[in-house]
C-alpha cells in the first residue's frame, strides 16, 4: 500500500468547522462525528485512539479485503477522508486518506459494514494496516499468495490482523506482528518471498 497519511492531514481536518451536514453515532466506547463537505470531502472525529480500537472477527476482515480488491478491479473512486482521534488526555493524532488505492478500499469498507463506528472503522483500519504490513514487510507477503482470481491468506495471518492491537498511527508494529503469530502457530516458518506483485488493480 502506498503512504497514505500525508503533512496536509491536518488543513484537511479543519474543513470539520465548515462542514454542510454532519451526523452523530455512537461507538463502542466513544462517539465517531462524521462531517461532508460539498466538494466530497469526508471528515471523522472520533473519541478514541487508533490503539483503542476493538478487535475484529477474522472472518470480517477476509471480506472486508475481497470487497476492496472487487471495488480495485472495478477502479471505483473513494471520498478524500480526513480523522481525527481524540485522546483522554486531551491530545489527538491526524490522519489523512488521499491515496487514491486506499480511498478505493476505505470506500468498500465503508459501502459493506460502514466506518462510523468503532468495529467497522477498526476493520477498516486494519485492513489498511494490514495492506501497508504486507508492503514493508517481505517476511509477511510469504504468508499471502495472489492469484488472479483473489488471495490464498494463511489463516494466521488474518487471525494476527483481526487481534493485534494498531499502533498510535493506526499501523501494525511489526515485531509485536510476528509476536502475535507466534502465539496462533507454533513453530510458524515464514518463507521468503515470490516476487512482489501488485495487491490490487485500481491505478494511480
Amino acid at each position: 500500500m502506498r503512504h497514505w497519511r500525508g503533512s496536509a492531514c491536518g488543513s484537511i481536518l479543519t474543513m470539520m468547522s465548515v462542514q454542510e451536514q454532519s451526523s452523530d453515532r455512537e461507538a463502542s466506547g466513544g462517539t465517531i462525528r462524521v462531517g461532508g463537505g460539498p466538494d466530497g470531502l469526508m471528515t471523522y472525529l472520533i473519541d478514541l485512539p487508533p490503539e483503542a480500537l476493538p478487535s475484529v472477527c477474522k472472518r470480517d476482515l477476509e471480506r472486508a479485503w475481497y470487497a476492496a480488491r472487487e471495488a480495485a478491479l472495478a477502479e471505483r473512486q473513494g471520498a478524500v477522508r480526513g480523522f481525527r482521534f481524540n485522546r483522554p488526555d486531551g491530545s489527538h493524532i491526524d490522519l489523512a486518506l488521499a491515496d487514491r488505492d486506499a480511498r478505493c478500499w476505505v470506500g468498500a469498507v465503508d459501502r459493506t459494514v460502514g466506518i462510523a463506528n468503532a468495529p467497522g472503522l477498526s476493520l477498516c483500519l486494519r485492513l489498511l494496516a494490514l495492506i501497508d504490513l504486507l508492503a514493508r514487510a517481505p517476511w509477511a507477503r510469504s504468508l499471502l499468495h495472489l492469484a488472479r482470481d483473489g488471495a490464498e491468506f494463511h489463516p494466521a495471518l488474518l487471525r494476527a490482523a483481526a487481534s493485534q492491537p494498531l499502533t498510535r498511527e493506526a499501523r501494525f508494529d511489526e515485531a509485536g506482528f510476528q509476536a502475535r503469530l507466534s502465539r496462533f502457530v507454533s513453530g510458524l516458518q515464514i518463507e521468503a518471498p515470490r516476487a512482489a506483485q501488485r495487491l490490487s488493480g485500481a491505478h494511480s
